[in-house]
């Protein structure tokens, strides 16, 4: 295992998660790899600027994607209030996306957005349990784990404080279960366990439980199964699109075939095209929580438009 104290994976999964995001503002949501090629000939080599018409377009190279910014949203609750708090969380959520904010509104967002406005309509002068988010099984929560792992990694009620996390914009059983995996294989890679260990006592903990447990267990097992696969193969096979049911697996094929090279995994999947930012979230979180801090390119951390933020906040919880 590489040498690396457990504060320096805490850091390591918060930035290998942000950065991962980052890397790949620019090729976004591009699914085509002729039209990949088309518009960067030299190949991904990271913070690409967004062009006319795409996703991100109102954004630099450094800024972070919808997710990278939930993200953001998620390491500032935590580090004001001293731990995860589902009200606290919810209320900064809603006060950026369903205000000013610029960037991309994906479906878990727009819907939350709606459940809130529905409920406040309806209800006046009762609380929002901020628990009733969209119906959707994409990559939302799992791109804004690390800091929650890091506040909370050692906390027995883990899986519950996932559960909420996941329920505040996502209140769906299959998101759900897909977060307290990835949730579980921070933890143990943050703990000093190796990737093949970590995943492999993952799936067969879950495949123990009904659907969708048993569903991210035999996700899990097949990325395994993948490891010797390049990641543009083993991303073409599971899907390049944002549900869960294909790209966790393709992301963790990714972390498992390039296990001790962050930067090597980012730039494979950003190069796999689709929803790569999503993926990349989950594998810099991964190899964050497994190399430690050091192991992302200090280059590219400081690329972030919200590297101070991210450091201030960052100490608060990592001291």
């Amino acid at each position: 295992m590489p040498s690396s104290s457990v504060a320096e994976r805490l850091r390591g999964a918060v930035w290998g998660s942000l950065v991962g995001d980052a890397v790949c503002l620019g090729s976004h949501w591009v699914y085509d790899l002729k039209e990949l090629a088309r518009l960067f000939p030299d190949g991904i080599v990271g913070f690409e600027p967004s062009r006319e018409g795409h996703y991100h377009f109102s954004k630099q190279p450094g800024d972070l994607t919808h997710y990278g910014d939930g993200a953001l949203l998620m390491l500032g609750s935590i580090a004001r209030c001293g731990e995860f708090s589902v009200r606290d969380f919810g209320e900064r959520f809603v006060a950026l996306f369903g205000s000013s904010y610029t960037g991309y509104l994906d479906h878990a967002t727009r819907d939350t957005l709606a459940h809130y406005r529905e409920f406040i309509t309806n209800h006046p002068g009762i609380p929002f349990d901020f628990q009733q988010g969209a119906d959707d099984d994409q990559p939302a929560t799992v791109t804004r784990l690390a800091p929650l792992l890091a506040r909370h990694w050692r906390d027995p009620q883990l899986p519950e404080l996932v559960a909420a996390a996941t329920r505040v914009c996502q209140n769906n059983a299959r998101a759900v279960a897909y977060a307290q995996g990835l949730a579980e294989i921070l933890r143990r890679l943050i703990e000093g366990s190796e990737p093949e260990a970590a995943l492999t006592a993952v799936a067969a903990a879950m495949a123990t439980g009904g659907a969708p447990e048993s569903e991210v267990a035999e996700k899990i097992r097949a990325a395994l199964a993948a490891q010797k696969e390049s990641v543009l193969e083993a991303t073409l096979r599971f899907g390049q699109s944002c549900p869960l049911a294909g790209s966790f697996p393709a992301a963790l094929q990714a972390v498992l075939a390039h296990r001790h090279d962050y930067a090597a995994a980012i730039l494979a999947t950003a190069s796999a095209g689709g929803d790569n930012a999503g993926r990349a979230a989950m594998i810099g979180a991964c190899l964050g929580a497994y190399l430690g801090v050091g192991a992302i390119p200090e280059a590219w951390r400081s690329r972030l438009t919200a590297h101070g933020f991210i450091e201030r906040e960052l100490e608060l919880i990592v001291p």
